[in-house]
């Protein structure tokens, strides 16, 4: 009996160090971060919170005071690590995730099974948007993705698609340069005539995909999700609006062709006058040139007396009597 209770004793003991201590090894890899809890209470840095981060520098005074979270000791990869049984370790990955920007993590039907995301412009079009997202977990603000919201990914990804729709809402394209608008101004009336937000919306992805980078570069701060880039590359009205659009989009092409057409026709026109008045111009000025030349002699000899501008006078006129060829005199009556 007595060993029976021994041998029960040293197998317990032998089970306690097998599930407790040898197991209480654990590594980390190198993609990965951890954080280990004791008693569900997560190790910190000391009174240090997330405020006291860059991160949280664009949060306002409401803002800071409901994502105030405190810094957490992190594990970098390596190991082995031990932790004792009423410890915890949390493992996260940090790699950098791609996500399709009309995935809904809480039903996969939606938006169409994950593929296009409905929004609706300025004019009250409605419109399907195709891009993806970049996103990684936070390695400053590890405790907001663990314990501070429960879902972080449906929490990010409601935050980005209710800035991404508010924007298509609201957006308006850029003004034309004042450069551009002085040279052209036919061609700006035609731009603001057309007046349709989708084709705004497409020349001017970038500046969209530029906007959501800077607004939702609070996420880190808020969730612990840094989005790292945002790339929206389509846009696309319903199938019956297409037809339409694309039946506009041609006639404003053609309208804005023969506009070009007829400014550079125009503008050549302009260049060929403004060279013919050159010429003409500077033919004028030969001509006037020799006879100011001539006006400034007979002045000097003028002034020499008046019988210096007589015998030029005659001087002239034996000239052209001696190279004409014949020459008619008036007859005196006397």
């Amino acid at each position: 009996m007595g060993t029976i209770f021994l041998g029960c004793i040293f197998g317990f003991i032998a089970w306690f160090l097998v599930r407790y201590l040898a197991a209480g090894f654990y590594t980390v890899n190198q993609n990965e971060r951890a954080i280990k809890t004791s008693f569900g209470r997560a190790e910190r840095v000391g009174e240090a919170t997330t405020l006291q981060d860059p991160i949280a520098a664009a949060l306002n005074a409401e803002e800071k005071e409901r994502y105030r979270y405190p810094v957490v000791r992190v594990i970098p990869p390596g190991g082995p690590y031990f932790k004792w049984p009423w410890e915890k370790v949390h493992k996260v990955s940090i790699a950098t995730q791609t996500i399709n920007m009309a995935f809904d993590p809480e039903n996969a039907e939606a938006n169409s099974g994950g593929t296009i995301l409905e929004a609706v412009t300025k004019d009250q079009l409605n419109t399907g948007l195709k891009g993806q997202i970049r996103y990684r977990v936070s390695e400053k603000n590890l405790y907001a993705y663990l314990f501070g919201v429960k879902h972080p990914i449906v929490h990010v990804m409601g935050y980005f698609i209710s800035i991404l729709r508010e924007r298509i809402a609201n957006f308006e394209a850029p003004p034309p340069p004042k450069a551009t608008e002085d040279a052209a101004p036919h061609n700006i009336a035609a731009t603001v005539v057309m007046g349709i937000s989708i084709n705004d919306l497409r020349k001017n992805l970038r500046d969209i995909n530029d906007h959501m980078d800077r607004e939702c570069a609070l996420s880190e701060a808020r969730y612990g999700v840094a989005l790292d880039a945002s790339l929206i590359t389509g846009i696309d009205p319903p199938p019956e609006v297409e037809s339409a659009l694309a039946a506009i989009n041609t006639a404003y092409n053609q309208v804005s062709s023969d506009i070009s057409l007829a400014q550079a026709s125009a503008d050549q026109k302009i260049v060929q006058s403004r060279r013919a008045v050159e010429i003409e111009t500077l033919k004028a000025q030969a001509e006037v040139q020799p006879l100011v030349a001539l006006a400034a002699e007979l002045g000097d000899l003028k002034k020499n007396g008046a019988d210096a501008l007589d015998a030029y006078v005659r001087n002239v006129r034996l000239k052209l009597f001696r190279e004409a060829k014949s020459v008619i005199l008036e007859a005196s009556h006397d």
